[in-house]
Order: C-alpha cells, then sequence, then structure tokens
C-alpha cells in the first residue's frame, strides 16, 4: 500500500457492513426509509464525503445501487405476540 493510499484509508471513517445494516435498520424502523426503496436512497443519511467508501463496501459484499433496502437488511423473524 502505498503511502497516499495509506494515509486515504486512515484519515476517513470506516463502515463496516454490519454497521451500514444496522443505521440502515434503525431508519426503516423510524420510517425515514422503506424496505422497498433503492439503496442509492440510503446515502442521503450519510455525510457526502463517505459515499465512496459505503458504496464500496456494498459493492464488496455484492449489493449494487439498484437493490432494494430489504435486500440489505435480510429477512426478519417477528415472535408471534
Amino acid at each position: 500500500m502505498n503511502l497516499s493510499l495509506q494515509n486515504l484509508c486512515l484519515s476517513r471513517p470506516s463502515y463496516s457492513i454490519e454497521a451500514i445494516r444496522e443505521e440502515t435498520r434503525m431508519l426503516v424502523e423510524r420510517g425515514a426509509l422503506s424496505r422497498w426503496q433503492p439503496l442509492h436512497t440510503l446515502f442521503r443519511f450519510f455525510p457526502e464525503r463517505e459515499r465512496p467508501q459505503i458504496e464500496l463496501e456494498l459493492e464488496l459484499h455484492e449489493f449494487l445501487e439498484r437493490d432494494r433496502i430489504g435486500d440489505l437488511l435480510g429477512t426478519e423473524w417477528w415472535a408471534n405476540d
């Protein structure tokens, strides 16, 4: 890893796929997003400078911007009340 790339990686906040899922899950629970919306609608809730890293993390896990938010969250299990 060259020095400039290393500095870039160290200076940017890191988002794991689990952190992205958790943030997305909270936005869906609050009603700010729907499970049926495409993933690219998620980006408006993150700072613009962080979008490339989030896009990369999603791509590494084979998600496309046109995929649905529900695909990122996966299936949810609900207990009967």
